[in-house]
């Protein structure tokens, strides 16, 4: 894309790689530059310094933006121990995590206000995504929560609660799909995240660890976490109609900042010295206490040191850093490289070192033996149903039931008109009547249909033939549910075999717009331009129930494959 004129959003433009693209990208002249980090302070501090890399002659609005993105907007600067010491604060959390995304979850969020109220054209994502959800530490959860128990094995609340807060799965997925619908919402053409592998490009035998085992189960989760957004961001990318999706993942240690002699910060506060003289030292008998509160004096100062700042990998000594820089270590690149590929790819270049198009370019996708023989399993199949007399239209395995719903109510309209174009040429009223008289009648099908979990919902509209259990609703926590006309009309959409008029009038519309869509294509025309000709649809005269049900996933629910 040409970034000349355009908003683009870094995430995270405070940090070491995400100033370098900051900096790379007011070369490229863009309109408006949002640069996000957590602190306000970060934030505008960022937007002043950049202030001086600004081409002359050039305009370029700065906007800084501040605070947690992976929470609600009103709560983006609050720290998230906060909220989880709150109970309504933290149910809301929870309930943000696992709920399904409702508009007011989605409206609500920061990265949704962030994205949307700037209608960002690109979205440049520098946070550490996998570190910020993985080091919530998830081991140390099941820890609090274990000693938590009481004699009888009863836990509290809010330890339990700390505990479901702190799933790593679901807070990613959550993530993601706030992030794809933001990017919806904003028309934003394309996203670049700069990943990470979460062990700077090491195996298992990393001895960098966090005082654990060798190697760290955080870390591991770091890299999990990873590992598993790469993969639904190759999802993203494979959706029609989306964002452009890369990431670049760097697996180095990433380094610098700055290099100088002075106080050394850990999470942004100094560490006091303290000393401990030989007379104070403890003896090692009976237990060691992890905390010794009181043992060693303060000295009155705070360390300091000749550093190299590597931004939020941490601040290294001049030994730390020699030490994991070094060859067959992790090694190093430098944020100004990660950066020019950052925006060599915006500007739809070939970096080769964007994953997506890496896992693209590697995944084994169909074949041209898998078509081939594709079609004689479907004859085969077909021929058992005739031999059987026996037929093959649903067991709601694959899913969603609405598949299910679909395949049965085409197999429905099969047996009452005969073909698709005799129920493109009948009137829903009458559509609606044979059908209803048909499930009277025909306890075969009935029993097919109710017996994998799809009720019939009648012709009366309030009548539901159902077995022992039903796949829509699904169970959420609750086995009875109030029946109100809105979520009667979802239940039927979703996954319930409905013989209404209206129902069957959206049918007569849809197998219409199929037979238009078909013929408007020239009868002459016997070349490779259509996927789908007249004798795909073996000329309107059959009920070719799981061509139909693919053609409404495919243009009627756009469930499209977009990649081969």
């Amino acid at each position: 894309m040409d970034i000349a004129g355009k908003t683009v959003l870094v995430l995270g433009g405070w940090g070491l790689v995400g100033a370098s693209v900051c900096r790379r990208l007011l070369a490229e002249r863009p309109a408006r530059l949002v640069v996000t980090s957590l602190q306000e302070s970060e934030a505008r501090d960022a937007a002043h310094v950049l202030q001086h890399d600004i081409p002359d002659g050039t305009s370029v609005e700065l906007i800084p933006w501040w605070g947690n993105i992976f929470g609600r907007f009103e709560h983006r600067t609050a720290s998230r121990e906060s909220l989880l010491a709150d109970h309504p604060n933290r149910t809301t959390l929870i309930h943000d995590i696992f709920d399904e995304l409702s508009d007011d979850i989605l409206q609500s969020s920061a990265l949704y206000r962030l994205i949307v109220d700037h209608k960002v054209d690109a979205v440049v994502d520098c946070i550490n995504t996998a570190t910020a959800i993985a080091y919530q530490d998830m081991y140390g959860s099941v820890r609090n929560t274990l000693k938590a128990a009481d004699p009888e094995g009863r836990y509290d609340g809010e330890t339990v609660e700390r505990l479901i807060a702190s799933q790593y799965t679901p807070q990613l997925i959550r993530h993601i799909q706030i992030l794809y619908r933001s990017m919806l919402d904003a028309g934003t053409a394309m996203y670049v995240k700069i990943g990470t592998a979460g062990s700077g490009g090491m195996g298992l035998n990393i001895p960098y660890t966090h005082s654990e085992e060798r190697p760290s189960r955080v870390l591991l989760s770091k890299s999990a976490v990873a590992g598993a957004q790469t993969l639904l961001l190759f999802l993203m990318a494979r959706t029609p109609n989306g964002p452009v999706i890369k990431e670049i993942k760097p697996t180095a240690t990433i380094a610098w900042k700055r290099i100088q002699h002075g106080e050394v910060l850990r999470k942004g506060h100094p560490i006091p010295l303290v000393d401990c003289t030989p007379e104070q030292g403890v003896k090692l008998e009976g237990s060691l206490k992890l905390k010794g509160e009181g043992i060693a004096s303060p000295t009155g100062k705070n360390l300091t040191a000749p550093f190299i700042d590597t931004g939020e990998n941490g601040i290294f000594s001049r030994g730390e850093f020699e030490a994991i820089s070094s060859l067959q270590q992790m090694e190093m690149i430098t944020p100004e490289e990660i950066a020019d590929a950052t925006v060599f790819e915006l500007k739809g270049g070939n970096s080769g070192h964007d994953v997506i198009a890496a896992l693209d370019s590697t995944v084994y996708g169909p074949t041209y033996r898998g078509g081939y023989l594709r079609s004689r399993a479907v004859q085969r199949l077909a021929k058992l149903e005739e031999e059987s007399g026996v037929p093959s239209v649903a067991f709601e395995m694959l899913g969603p039931p609405r598949l299910s719903k679909l395949l049965f109510e085409a197999h429905i309209l099969g047996h009452v008109a005969g073909s698709l174009a005799n129920v493109v040429n009948t009137d829903a009223e009458t559509l609606s009547v044979a059908a209803d008289a048909l499930i009277r009648a025909n306890a075969d099908i009935r029993s097919r249909a109710i017996s994998i979990g799809i009720p019939i919902l009648m012709r009366d509209g309030v009548t539901l033939l159902r077995g022992d259990s039903i796949k829509i609703p699904p169970f959420r926590g609750d086995w009875e549910l109030p029946i109100v006309p809105e979520e009667t009309e979802h239940w039927a959409h979703a996954g319930w075999i409905d013989l209404r008029t209206e129902n069957m009038q959206a049918w007569k519309e849809r197998l219409a717009r199929i037979q238009a869509e078909t013929e408007a294509h020239r009868e002459d025309d016997t070349s490779s331009r259509n996927n789908f000709p007249m004798d795909h649809w073996e000329s309107f005269q059959t009920m070719p129930i799981g061509k139909i049900a693919a053609w409404i996933f495919t243009v009627e629910d756009e469930g499209a494959r977009m990649k081969a």
